[in-house]
């Protein structure tokens, strides 16, 4: 509160003013206000809530790579999401090295491509992977072979079908790998001072380490930036119907085909019985002609039947539910 003049320091100040000792213009607010720098070469189309959205896909989208790739990797694989940032594209294609393993994707239905970059330690770790090997990188950095490229590519697919369960709430996407760039200069997808979110991932292969950037341009995103919100994104979550997925789930369950076995009896004969065996030897059963059979669904007991035919073929008539296996 010591902004606040007493009456006796606003008499002061008024009788300062009135003989001139204190000049009004001295105290009078020079009018100056705060601007906002604002750079007009790399306008911000992205908010912090677009790319927190972004975030939250490709979390999704890292869980689905770490559970798919050990299949073809056969190694354990862990991909998590390190962050998301809005940056031109000419800074995002500077921080490149060569070589560099780009994979340039058609992102349909929506307009232009997006580019998934990949460590390059990640592609030889890959390669030896796919070719028997225990996954150690190169110690000296080279070119990719044609072969070497044709092995990344499969994975790389692999990678970009799993995009659609993710991006399900704000598009139906039909993602297709168009070509891998090992050049960074044949990669100019955009103008170089483009707007694009740069969402970056850790990738473990074993005891490999290394990034995967996602470079999604703002001129493809416009059309659904609006659901790239995290309002948007959960009130479509809670709004799914689950009770569909269960229908699908039992109908799926119920066409299910269990084998069902009615055991008449059992017994117990030396091996040099076995072998001896005759057409018209009888062997003694431990269940007698007017016993209830024992009806298995797969290994467990469910039901106590009596033995009959129907038609031409022999069957059981099921006389008693058994609630616990016995």
């Amino acid at each position: 509160m010591g902004d606040v003049l007493s009456q006796s320091e606003i008499d002061n100040l008024l009788a300062a003013l009135s003989s001139g000792e204190l000049d009004a213009s001295e105290i009078k607010d020079n009018g100056e206000r705060m601007v906002k720098n604002y750079d007009f070469n790399r306008p911000s189309k992205f908010s912090k809530d677009h790319l927190r959205t972004l975030e939250i896909i490709f979390e999704h989208y890292a869980r689905l790579l770490s559970t798919s790739l050990p299949a073809y990797l056969r190694k354990n694989v862990q991909v998590e999401v390190v962050n998301a940032e809005a940056t031109i594209y000419q800074e995002f294609t500077n921080s490149l090295t060569n070589p560099v393993l780009l994979g340039i994707v058609d992102f349909s239905p929506l307009t232009g491509n997006v580019i998934i970059e990949m460590a390059e330690k990640l592609g030889y770790t890959i390669v030896d992977r796919m070719l028997g090997g225990v996954g150690n990188p190169l110690e000296k950095s080279r070119e990719f072979s044609e072969i070497e490229l044709a092995i990344i590519e499969r994975i790389y697919i692999v990678c970009i079908n799993l995009l659609a369960e993710p991006w399900t709430n704000v598009a139906k996407l039909e993602a297709r790998l168009k070509r891998i760039e090992t050049n960074s200069q044949f990669a100019q997808i955009i103008s170089p001072t483009e707007m694009s979110a740069i969402i970056t991932m850790n990738m473990r292969i074993g005891n490999v380490e290394g990034m995967i950037n996602v470079c999604m341009p703002y001129d493809v995103l416009e059309p659904v930036i609006d659901k790239l919100n995290t309002k948007y994104w959960y009130s479509t979550i809670r709004g799914v119907d689950k009770t569909t997925n269960k229908e699908l789930v039992e109908v799926a369950i119920a066409k299910a085909r269990i084998p069902v076995k009615a055991e008449l009896g059992r017994s117990t004969i030396s091996v040099q019985d076995f072998v001896n065996i005759q057409k018209g030897d009888i062997i003694k059963l431990d269940t007698k002609v007017s016993d209830q059979l024992g009806v298995f669904v797969g290994n467990i007991k469910k039901f106590y039947a009596f033995p009959g035919t129907s038609s031409d073929s022999y069957a059981v008539k099921i006389s008693q539910v058994i609630n616990e296996e016995e």
